[in-house]
Formats: C-alpha cells, sequence, structure tokens
C-alpha cells in the first residue's frame, strides 16, 4: 500500500511509515493522504516526527474505545480525548496534539477524504508564556566554558566554535548543525555565516570578532576548506579525534554541552538552546534593542524574542538580597 518512493523522507522511517494507524489504513484513498500530508505538507522533519507520533497516539485511542471509523469522529469525541490527555500532559503538549489532528484532518478535508475537521470547534488550554523556561548562562558562565574547552585537538576547536556561533549568532541548534562548510564566508573584509532556518528561510549576519577567531582556527586545524559542500560541524571518530562525514546530531551537540559545563564547574543544567537565550540575554542587557536581537535571531515575532530575554532575572535576586534578616 505504501509507495516506497513517496514515504523516503527525512524526519519518520520509510518502515514507520509504512505502518499506517489502523484508523486510516482501510481506506487506501485515506492512507494515501495520510502519508502525503507528512511527506508533502511538513517540512520540517522535528515537527513531522512529533505530529505522527500525536496522530498515531490519538488513532490508538480512538480504536481501544471501538468507536467506529474514520468518517465518524465528531468534535465530541476529539474534545474527550484532549480532556483526556489534559490530565497528564502539560498544556503545550496538549496544544501541539489539537493542532496536529487540525492540520491532518483540514488536509483530509481538502482532499475530500472527510466532510468536516471534527478537530476545529475544539478549544485547546489557555496557556501564556512571557518567560522562556530554557537555563540561561551569565557572561561569566559562558565565557568560563568557552575558555575552558582545550583546543589542542580538533574536537575541542570544533566544540568551542559550535557554542560561539550559538552564542554570538543567536542561532538554533539545528540550524548551527546543518551549516556547511561554505556557509562560513568572507563578505567586505569580515566573515559571515549562512544559517538555514525553519521552513527553509536564510538567514545572514556577521560573525562577532571572537566567532571569526574560533571558526577560523577550527576550520584550518581540520583543513575543511577543501570540502566546501561537506557539513561544518562534525562527528568524530571513536577516541582519535578525526572528523567524519558525518554531521552532529542535536543529541550529540547536547552530550558534549553536558559534558564540558561539568568539567568546568558549571552546574546550572544548560542545553541546547541555552546559548541562543545567553547571547539574546547578553546583547540586550548591554545596550541592545529588542527589534534589532529580534532580526539578529530571525524571529518572526519581536514577542518571540522576548522569551529569550532574561535579565529580568537578575533584578529578581537583586531585590531578593533587600531581604535583610
Amino acid at each position: 500500500m505504501a509507495n516506497p518512493e513517496l514515504v523516503r523522507f527525512e524526519g519518520i522511517s520509510q518502515a514507520t511509515l509504512a505502518r499506517v494507524p489502523a484508523l486510516f489504513a482501510p481506506d487506501q484513498n485515506a492512507a494515501r493522504h495520510f502519508l502525503e500530508f507528512f511527506a508533502a505538507n511538513i517540512r520540517n522533519p522535528n515537527t513531522r516526527r512529533a505530529y505522527f507520533r500525536n496522530v498515531r497516539q490519538f488513532a490508538q485511542w480512538w480504536s481501544a474505545q471501538s468507536l467506529g471509523e474514520l468518517v465518524d469522529i465528531e468534535p465530541v469525541h476529539v474534545a474527550a480525548y484532549i480532556e483526556q490527555l489534559g490530565r497528564r500532559l502539560s498544556k503545550p503538549s496538549v496544544k501541539q496534539h489539537l493542532a496536529a489532528l487540525r492540520m491532518l484532518f483540514d488536509w483530509l478535508v481538502v482532499r475530500q477524504v472527510i466532510t468536516t475537521n471534527p478537530a476545529a470547534p475544539v478549544r485547546g488550554p489557555k496557556y501564556t508564556v512571557r518567560k522562556g523556561k530554557t537555563a540561561v548562562l551569565t557572561a561569566e558562565e559562558a565565557r568560563q566554558l568557552l575558555d575552558s574547552i582545550p583546543t589542542d585537538s580538533i574536537a575541542g576547536l570544533r566544540d568551542r566554535s559550535l557554542i560561539g556561533t550559538m552564542v554570538f549568532a543567536f542561532a538554533r541548534v539545528g540550524a548551527v548543525l546543518n551549516m556547511r562548510v561554505e556557509d562560513i564566508y568572507v563578505q567586505g573584509r569580515r566573515t559571515w555565516l549562512r544559517l538555514h532556518e525553519k521552513g527553509g528561510k536564510r538567514h545572514e549576519m556577521p560573525a562577532h570578532h571572537l566567532l571569526e577567531e574560533y571558526l577560523h582556527e577550527y576550520l584550518k586545524a581540520a583543513a575543511l576548506q577543501e570540502d566546501p559542500k561537506g557539513f561544518l560541524f562534525r562527528t568524530a571518530r571513536g577516541r582519535s579525534g578525526v572528523l567524519t562525514a558525518e554531521p552532529m546530531a542535536q543529541a550529540d551537540a547536547y552530550r558534549m554541552i553536558r559534558r564540558r559545563a561539568l568539567a568546568c564547574g558549571i552546574r546550572t543544567k544548560v542545553g541546547n538552546h541555552s546559548f541562543r537565550a545567553t547571547g539574546i540575554t547578553e546583547y540586550l542587557r548591554n545596550g541592545g534593542k529588542l527589534e534589532i536581537a529580534q532580526q539578529m535571531a530571525n524571529h518572526e515575532s519581536a514577542r518571540t524574542t522576548g522569551l529569550y530575554d532574561r535579565r529580568d532575572d537578575q533584578v529578581s535576586l537583586d531585590e531578593v538580597e533587600r531581604i535583610l534578616i
């Protein structure tokens, strides 16, 4: 039923997609458009993977209730499912599940598989975020981490460059790990970076002078200029430190970051997104403007950039210390 050429794309394995949930499998037309939804409509592999998992969980719940077929799903059923999810998942997770169902059912309506979208009238939980949850380093901790990474090996130069790119370019880890060697280039006597963001957007910005130094030392030591189409940040082979041609995955970056942070005595539980928030916070703390930070981070909305602004954390700490007892 599943065409191997159709389901061969990043984010969900061919074997996984070939197992169409039972809710969609009986009708070949529904099964085909189910596969097309993930193959053609969702380009981001992380979103694709999450939405597929969410839809599959709903399909399993529906089958367990023995409520009927795909055409029998009504808003009351989706509402009951969302209500149930709310008892065990966070509000953002519940909203993501609902978004996955809405998008899929919209796709199936347009393809005339079903007549109406049963998830459209269902309201998700209210959730307002004014401050991000990502752990942020102080400027002193970020400097401590960068200075602590040994630079007598290619792996050390790579790790310092990777972290530096996220800090000084406000870059998402996914965009950084997708960079090719040719995405570091010189323009107007300055080094520039080309980042490939979500939705196929290309974002370019000049490199901070420290980042410029990190990158050129890494490129020279690893002799990467000879492979401009190759990935910039690559995995290392065992303990040899020799780089492979394969790109680092986000899980690789996370393990490296945790290892480097612990090695230099940083107790804050940093992760892949901590450095983007650290860079934005320090830029704003030193007189930078929010609208410029938005442009540098390539955010659609200044509100999104504001979630990375953690200057108020220091204000709150200063005020707490006024309690003199």
